[in-house]
């Protein structure tokens, strides 16, 4: 009994020295591959935080910081420093007096031309001088861009007031994205972004009693409730310090996004308990409230809209009335530029947007249907793997479709003597 009892103690000591040293070779090749891999996306990721300096303007909304360091990274396909420009946005420094003896192009619109995922020398309006300067030489074209995220052209009409009109302009751009229908309405950006409807960081319009519209400004007080976690939040707090964890944490997003791309963010559903309350909404049924990402940004390619989304629709058609009258008021030419996420012909949101811009005389461009007949590539290489916005090949896409307009329709620099639109902005 002594021997047998002695073995088994052999053994069970055996077994638990094997244990002992495969777990600490575990946890040693653990440490080792975290620490290479540490040491792998310190070098490969030059910064893991973004930083974009933000100051707030009453006639414009929340605007950059001028002649600021931004820094913005998604952690997976770029990590980007830009500066903004004396007036807050990042671009070139404007130049009223060259712009005034040249055939000058003003591009408008949102994140799409804010563009803080590539360098200011590979964005839209630059590659369309350079391009124009190799090809039409005669009509010595000069660019410049005012951009910023989350707004639509509603919330971009101070941009050409106090801003780009004083470049007077030969040609005026408005970039159009599949969001812009929900970035005009107050309503229904709020329900997406978590604003107050009437307190909001840019500015809005807003319906008078006798059915017409105006704009109403910006409050630096505006209510925005973001709250969503999505990995624990211990791994968030590695994260701050970790650029490994970092990279997981912004992959881990990713995989989750392209499992199930149709999932409201948590904070959503929160924001919409309290949007019930609102008059605005308290009446409407219960299923007019989205469920999942299809419903709440694609809704407007469908064939049978809400009421409600109908008469959102409005500001859309408002913020065009509006920079029509710009542009004819300034003599400029006006075109839309919509993004390759709209589509063209056939599409709903594009053929949505066509009839409104037809309504009024407005040319449009279709970015997708330029990469399709003439691009030569393909569509999904005009935007980042996991970021929808353009790449420097969407970028120069983006710009020879613009080309292509301008060589078909010269005339519009041709105008000779214009007046000047008069000013200069306050900067």
């Amino acid at each position: 009994m002594t021997l047998k009892l002695k073995l088994r103690r052999g053994k069970r000591s055996s077994c638990l020295r094997i244990i002992g040293w495969n777990t600490a070779f575990i946890v040693i090749g653990l440490t080792l591959i975290a620490g290479v891999s540490e040491i792998y996306f310190r070098v490969k990721m030059p910064f893991t935080r973004g930083d974009l300096p933000t100051r707030f303007d009453p006639e414009v909304g929340f605007i950059r910081e001028p002649y600021a360091e931004m820094r913005h990274t998604d952690n997976l396909d770029f990590w980007t420093i830009s500066w903004t420009n004396s007036l807050g946005f990042l671009d070139r420094d404007p130049q009223p007096d060259v712009a005034s003896m040249s055939c000058h192009v003003v591009v408008i619109g949102d994140s799409f031309v804010e563009a803080k995922e590539v360098a200011i020398s590979e964005k839209l309006q630059v590659k369309l001088e350079k391009l124009a300067a190799q090809t039409l030489p005669r009509l010595n074209v000069t660019t410049s861009a005012f951009g910023r995220g989350d707004t639509g052209q509603v919330n971009q009409l101070p941009y050409y007031d106090k801003y780009a009109r004083f470049m007077d302009p030969e040609l005026l751009v408005l970039v159009f994205h599949s969001n812009d229908f929900w970035d005009n309405s107050p309503f229904l950006s709020a329900m997406i972004k978590g604003y107050h409807p009437e307190s909001t960081p840019f500015v809005t319009a807003e319906r008078k009693d006798d059915g017409t519209m105006r704009l109403r400004p910006p409050d630096p007080e505006y209510l925005k409730l973001r709250s969503a976690i999505v990995l624990p939040s211990w791994l968030q707090e590695v994260a701050e310090v970790s650029h490994f964890a970092k990279w997981i944490e912004a992959k881990t997003n990713a995989l989750s996004f392209e499992r199930d791309p149709l999932t409201l963010d948590p904070w959503m559903f929160e924001w919409m308990k309290q949007l019930k309350e609102y008059p605005v909404y308290e009446t409407l049924p219960p299923e007019w409230w989205p469920s999942n990402r299809r419903e709440a940004y694609d809704l407007f390619d469908e064939d049978n809209l809400p009421p409600f989304y109908e008469e959102n629709l409005d500001y859309t058609e408002f913020a065009l009335d509006e920079f029509k009258k710009r542009a004819d008021r300034d003599n400029a030419a006006l075109v839309i530029l919509t993004t390759h996420h709209v589509g063209a012909d056939g599409d709903l949101t594009f053929d949505r947007l066509k009839t409104m811009a037809q309504a009024r005389g407005i040319p449009i461009i279709s970015q997708l249907d330029y990469i399709m007949h003439r691009g030569g590539g393909r569509v999904e290489d005009a935007n980042f793997r996991h970021d929808a916005h353009w790449t420097t090949t969407g970028h120069r896409w983006a710009a020879e479709a613009l080309l292509q307009y301008l060589t078909q329709n010269q005339r519009i620099c041709d105008r000779g003597e214009r007046g000047a639109a008069g000013g200069r902005w306050e900067g």
